[in-house]
């Protein structure tokens, strides 16, 4: 900083001769309590740059070509790890990152306040509450959560369904129509199911599905969906959005890092392709 103070004031002139010199900057610096000489400065200018350094420049160009592949919208946390994922890894620091996408000017999306889409249905019998907001699983599909959400297009509302995999914190499946009917969770579930089983999973059994109080949940052809694959239903409490933070969380990212940044959507084709590139 002292150094690029010095840059900046001392080829300054005026009245065309030169006001300020290197040793004449270094006295007032040193008359303000900032010790300096003018030796240091040139030192420091014709040293060569630090290892450090130079790992620097060679990671800024990849760091910034990762962020943009990705949206724009990553983070530290998420650009350490897509730098790991890269066919070439790089291995970097989360402080090292963190500092490196504040020099190139770079930062994560920020997310706003989520909305609920589903309305509760007082008459249905409700499952309990199996999850009890520990959102933990220690092997894949040992804990299923979903969740309903609207996005707004030209040609009127569009509504996602997730189904969301907590092990691996992995989207198994989705849905998205122009309605809120029970057909709208029922092709997310589906797809899910078909999923894992394309990946060998020949049972689904003890597996817990957990969402919100929504009717679209508790519908009869909905529960006996999930009888029929083996899955135990779970339902939150009333009025809480915590009792289903991971989905509601997924969701906003969702939001965040896509549909606020890449909209406005013209069209629910438009919207779906989006989703398909995004997700994949």
């Amino acid at each position: 900083m002292i150094y690029g103070f010095i840059d900046e004031h001392k080829d300054r002139t005026e009245g065309g001769r030169r006001r300020w010199g290197v040793e004449s900057i270094c006295r007032v610096l040193c008359q303000q309590g900032i010790k300096i000489a003018p030796a240091t400065y040139h030192a420091a200018k014709t040293r060569p740059p630090s290892a450090r350094a130079v790992r620097d420049e060679e990671l800024k160009p990849v760091i910034a070509k990762v962020h943009a592949d990705n949206y724009g919208v990553y983070g530290a946390r998420k650009m350490q790890a897509a730098l790991r994922r890269e066919p070439e890894p790089v291995v970097i620091g989360r402080d090292q990152t963190a500092r490196l996408m504040r020099e190139l000017g770079l930062q994560g999306v920020r997310r706003g306040k989520p909305r609920r889409t589903t309305v509760a249905d007082e008459t249905s019998p409700r499952p309990a509450d199996l999850v009890d907001r520990d959102f933990h699983a220690e092997r894949p599909d040992q804990l299923w959560v979903v969740d309903l959400t609207y996005i707004r297009t030209w040609v009127g509302f569009a509504y996602l369904a997730l189904v969301i995999d907590v092990f691996a914190r992995r989207i198994v499946g989705w849905a998205l129509t122009t309605h809120l009917r029970t057909a709208l969770p029922l092709e997310a579930l589906g797809l899910a199911i078909w999923t894992r089983h394309r990946a060998g999973v020949t049972s689904l059994d003890a597996l817990i599905h957990h969402g919100d109080r929504g009717s679209q949940y508790l519908s009869i052809k909905h529960t006996e969906r999930l009888a029929e694959a083996g899955a135990l239903p779970s339902v939150g409490s009333r009025g809480d959005s915590y009792d289903n933070a991971l989905a509601e969380s997924t969701i906003g990212q969702i939001k965040a890092e896509l549909i606020y940044r890449r909209g406005p959507w013209r069209t629910i084709e438009q919207l779906e392709f989006a989703l398909f590139e995004y997700l994949d």
